[in-house]
This record gives C-alpha cells, structure tokens and sequence, in this order.
C-alpha cells in the first residue's frame, strides 16, 4: 500500500492530471483485475493495447491509470499518469511499490540463447548447498527457500516478477537467480531491478518470429548489459564469437570465462562419458556429475559466478561437484536391456547439434543413434528444415514428430522440417507425427546399446494442441515403453 505520489517519486518525465493522494494497494496490467486502489498500467503488448481497456476499468472502480496516450474525454474522478513508455515505466514504479527487492538481496540474472535454465537452477542449488537461503526463477520452475511452483513463463511481467522478489526477500533470501529472457528484456519486464550480476551464455538462431533479425535478437540480450547498474559485475562467455560483443557498453565491472580462449576464468575438459565430466577448472582437477560441453560451459559459468559472489573456491568445487542435472536437461536413463535413453530440453539448431555432438563424442559408433525431434508451433519457422538437417545429419537414424503444434497443423510443420533433409540422408528419417507413438518406434527398432535422443520438450509435462495442454511427459513415456520392452 503507497500513496500515488511515492509511486512516481517525483519523476519529471511523468505528467499528472488529477489528485496524487490516492493510496494504492495493487498494480495491475490486466484489466479484469483493475479495480478501487488499483494503478492500471495500459501496455501496448503484442496482441493488444492496454488502452482500449481504460472505460472499462474506470467502470470496475479504477481510479488510476498509467497510459502514454490519453483518452479523448477525460473523467475528472480519475487520476491519469502519462509517459512516454509505459512498459518501461511499469518495471520502475514495480520495483518502487515492491521496495526495491534487489536492495535487499542479491539477485543475479542468466541470459543467453541455451543453458538459462541449466546455470540459474545449478546457482540456486549450490548456493543453497552453501548454506544460503535462496530464490529461483527459471523456465521450470520457481523457487522461495523450499516452497516450490510450476513457471508458466521464463521470465514473468514486471508486475509478477517484483512481487515474487520481494516475497524472496521477506521471506530472508540472501540471493535471487534468475533467467532473463530475450523478451523479457525487450518488454521490459526487468527494468527497475537492481541486479548484483549478470551472465551472458551463448547467442544463437531463435526467437525470430518475435524478434525479426538475429540482429534484433542480440541487441535485445545486450540491452540487459547496457542497463545495468554501474556496482555490478557482467560475466560473458568468451567463446561465443558475440561474448565480447554484450560487454562493449555496460558499465558494470566486466569479466569472462572460456574452454578455448584466454579470459578470466578458465576450464578444460580432461573426460566425459555417460557418467560426468571430468575438469581442469582454475588448476583444480574435478569430476562433475552433469554430462557433455555445454554443461562444462554451464559449470564454469556457475563456478565464475559463485567467485564473484565472494565464495571460497574450494567450497563452490565441493559443493558444485555433488549436484545432478536439471530435469529436462540432458537427463539419462540406462533401461534393464542396455538401450540408453536421453531427454533434453533441445529446441534450437544450437542446442540440439551441441547435444548430438556431446552423444557422438562419448559412443563407440557401434551403435545406432536415434533423435526423435520436432519443432512447435507458433514459433520460428526458419529454424524448422535446419534442425532437420542437423538431426539427419549426425544421427544414424531420425524421427520427426509432433512438438507443441499450439494453432498450427502438425502435418505442415513436419513437412517444413523434412525440407531440410538432405536428399541423399533421406531415407534414414521417417515422420510420425503421435509423439508417443515415436516413441515406441524408436525403442523397437533399438538393440542393446542404441541410443535414443528425445529432444524439444524436456522438462515439460504437457503437449499443446490447439489451445488445450494435454499431459505428456517424454522421459515418463519414455520409461515406461523401456519397462515394457522388457516384460
């Protein structure tokens, strides 16, 4: 609860027309929740105005509104608060009606095209095994100390997001880890909040249904650095050819990490098989649990992190060394009968290749590999024939099957994928578009040792289809059409 005018703080780049005494007990950008002491903010969003939908809360009792454009008549019972943006201006009077969570812990954001969610949830389970008390926001899930629920979003609106920090920081966390999104950062969802650190990952094809250009989609992660607060520190993978590219303007103090290249922290593989990694990481040979390159990438990131957040290295090693991978990602299973399967979160030509990759590295190519991909629905389409002719590529034999279709025709996105099959691999891949169903074939035509790749998905525990989330989940199908295999 605050007075109007505490909300604005006497922002100049506010124009008020009407009484700033008006005490308000919610901030809402969803009009049907708009009500008496509610501040509704109206966003020009991606599939509607906030606008158009100021009547109607001024009818629910509403009588503030934050807009960029005003209304042609004016009500002299309601307070308008007019700036120039109000996307961004929601992410500073969030974080102004939340007190200010980031001043009252440390909170480090992860963003990147793959290994988000991998280094944030990797963060809060060392931190916690430190003896800290934490909060997570990630694709999978949420966490406040041990209270656990499901995301529906990677990064949510201003509004939830503040709200859900500063129950963090109520509730006595020390740290906050976070995934930012590239639309998040672009929506502005993060504005206002003071971050301790930030990570850069990795840049790679995605997300151009919404951002257009892979140009447009880099600046959008390099917004997050060239935003931040000048106390914080920027860590950047230095091994994607865009690492250095985030650093160029932020004013935060700049750090890197690399396998390949010379920077501030630095790791090398030694082994990696089914069971883990086995790391040099700054002179210390270490056995890590989590599989494959990527994840050597998401560790050291992790391990950088945690030095910058003053931990004591041997520590972080100990802790670090004892903790599993996270669900959806790159998660093995080794059946009664020899086949090996894995499932992970792989939906982008990146990720996917750096999965395969990671597979082809540590079999004996006395197997068969078997990649059961698809694409969703909804979403970038470009990407669609490339992660087929990844698939196709490196694997001995590929299923294309259903994803999330969401709106679209699973039928037509498999045919957009099976465009990219190179024509002299194409009779190593077949469709079928019932996941499930792929999943059987895939486990039938396995002998002891095969391997089968489940990629898209991950973690998640539904399959959407025009409009309704029916429940799938592939590393639960995938166990129990192993189990009976073998009955």
């Amino acid at each position: 609860m605050k007075k109007l005018k505490q909300l604005i703080n006497e922002n100049k780049s506010f124009q008020i027309i009407g009484n700033d005494e008006l005490v308000i007990n919610s901030i809402e950008i969803d009009s049907r929740k708009a009500v008496v002491d509610s501040l509704f903010v109206a966003i020009i969003g991606t599939q509607t105005d906030g606008h158009i939908y100021i009547e109607q809360v001024i009818q629910n009792g509403c009588k503030a509104i934050l807009c960029s454009t005003l209304p042609k008549n004016l009500n002299k019972e309601i307070t308008y608060i007019v700036c120039n943006d109000t996307s961004e201006s929601l992410g500073i009077l969030a974080s102004e009606f939340y007190n200010h969570p980031g001043e009252r812990m440390k909170i480090v954001a992860v963003t990147g095209t793959n290994g988000k969610t991998t280094t944030a949830s990797l963060l809060y389970h060392l931190f916690k095994s430190l003896g800290y008390t934490c909060g997570l926001v990630s694709t999978v899930q949420n966490i406040i100390g041990e209270e656990i629920s499901i995301s529906t979003h990677t990064t949510p609106d201003a509004v939830s997001l503040n709200r859900l920090l500063d129950e963090m920081a109520n509730k006595g966390c020390s740290y906050a880890f976070m995934e930012a999104s590239s639309h998040a950062i672009h929506q502005n969802r993060i504005k206002g909040i003071r971050f301790e650190g930030l990570i850069f990952t990795n840049i790679t094809h995605d997300h151009l249904d919404y951002h257009k250009t892979f140009s447009e989609y880099i600046k959008a992660k390099k917004k997050l650095f060239d935003e931040v607060n000048a106390d914080a520190w920027a860590l950047s993978n230095k091994d994607d050819k865009n690492g250095l590219v985030m650093l160029q303007n932020t004013k935060a103090v700049k750090y890197t990490y690399a396998l390949q290249n010379i920077s501030d922290f630095k790791c090398k593989i030694i082994e990696c098989d089914f069971n883990g990694l086995l790391l040099n990481i700054d002179g210390l040979e270490v056995w890590f649990k989590l599989i494959g390159k990527f994840n050597a990438y998401n560790l050291l990131a992790v391990y950088s992190a945690a030095i910058l957040l003053g931990e004591d290295r041997d520590k972080i090693i100990q802790h670090l060394s004892g903790l599993k991978s996270v669900k959806g990602r790159f998660e093995y299973i080794m059946s009664v009968s020899g086949i090996h399967g894995i499932v992970d979160y792989a939906h982008t030509p990146d990720a996917l290749q750096n999965v395969i990759e990671t597979i082809n590295d540590i079999r004996t190519r006395n197997e068969q590999l078997i990649t059961i991909v698809g694409c969703g629905g909804d979403r970038d389409k470009l990407k669609r024939p490339v992660m087929a002719e990844i698939a196709t590529t490196h694997s001995d034999k590929v299923i294309l099957t259903s994803d999330n279709p969401r709106s679209e025709n699973p039928e037509e996105i498999l045919s957009e994928m099976q465009a990219g099959v190179p024509s002299h691999l194409y009779k190593k891949s077949l469709k079928i578009t019932d996941r499930k169903e792929a999943i059987k074939a895939a486990i039938n035509m396995s002998q002891k040792g095969d391997i089968i790749l489940i990629a898209g998905k991950g973690h998640e525990n539904y399959q959407e289809i025009q409009g309704i989330k029916y429940p799938f989940d592939d590393k639960a199908i995938l166990i129990e059409q192993l189990q009976l295999l073998e009955k």
